[in-house]
């Protein structure tokens, strides 16, 4: 840990930061995802998805930033290499291959959904081990991923 004049003990801080790391990791891969499918996807409503997924991956790479600025605030290093995301993340790869707008659809939605649920937790055990500002954190990126989802959810069908 750096030197931080922050007030928050140590051991709630070391907690803290690797919440805040294992979400960083998922984040990265979730803005992979979610580019993927932006620069893959095909169909009849082809311009409206296309902006939507670059619209969605531009908030999730806001909430990458705001992680990693608040594993830094409390004297931690964030982890935040592709590498580091791809040993780490935890959210099932992207299937590669699709084109099909229902499928990068539905994919994208499953990924948004696993990330909001994990999310979701972290909002409950950063406020179990004590660091409130964390959980409201959390609270900020789940009202974002779960509104992200359904402007997803909105475009489409689960494939058939």
């Amino acid at each position: 840990m750096q030197h931080t004049h922050n007030t928050l003990p140590e051991a709630i801080r070391n907690q803290s930061v690797a919440l805040l790391n294992k979400h960083l990791a998922a984040a990265i891969d979730l803005h992979g995802q979610v580019k993927q499918a932006h620069w893959n996807v095909r169909g009849l409503a082809f311009i409206a998805v296309h902006e939507l997924f670059d619209r969605v991956a531009t908030s999730v790479e806001d909430y990458s930033d705001k992680l990693a600025e608040r594993t830094g605030g409390l004297g931690g290093t964030a982890q935040g290499t592709i590498q580091v995301a791809s040993e780490r993340s935890f959210l099932v790869p992207y299937p590669l291959g699709i084109a099909d707008e229902r499928q990068h659809i539905f994919a994208v939605a499953g990924a948004l959904a696993a990330f909001g649920q994990s999310i979701r937790i972290g909002i409950s055990e950063a406020g179990e081990f004590g660091d409130a500002a964390t959980a409201d954190l959390f609270t900020e990126i789940s009202r974002g991923i779960d509104q992200q989802l359904w402007f997803v959810e909105s475009h489409g069908r689960q494939p058939e």
